[in-house]
């Protein structure tokens, strides 16, 4: 059976990207559709599973440069694993330093939302700043 092919309106919808956002990854060597007889771009089911892929990189933070050396990388096959690993780590790491904060910073809003509605119960005391509630969780 023949794989399925995609042209980039149908791809668009298909990955949730816009044909524009599509082409500028074709740009920038990101994706790279293969083309008809005809000369018209089209798309097929690895390439929905490698630009799925791309995006979870592109989630963690990984910058165009650091996807664009990543997929230089890839194509130049198994010889560059450890670059890839090395790279995937770093990204990882980055990702991880950044839900540390995120998870710090809702901390912080959660308990501005308690300290708010005990003010509205009565449940802290009306002379009791924000600063004192915190330290109450140090």
């Amino acid at each position: 059976m023949a794989e399925k092919q995609y042209k980039i309106g149908e791809f668009s919808r298909k990955v949730n990207l816009s044909s524009f956002t599509l082409r500028y990854y074709e740009d920038e060597g990101l994706i790279k559709p293969r083309r008809n007889q005809n000369s018209q771009r089209f798309y097929g089911e690895q390439d929905v599973k490698w630009l799925k892929f791309l995006l979870h990189l592109k989630g963690t933070g990984m910058t165009m440069a650091e996807l664009k050396q990543y997929v230089a990388w890839r194509a130049q096959g198994d010889a560059t694993i450890q670059q890839r690993i090395k790279l995937l780590r770093r990204v990882k790491q980055d990702a991880e330093d950044q839900i540390r904060e995120l998870e710090n910073n809702l901390a912080i809003v959660n308990h501005k939302i308690d300290w708010y509605s005990g003010k509205l119960d009565e449940t802290i005391n009306a002379d009791e700043d924000f600063e004192q509630y915190l330290k109450k969780f140090e």
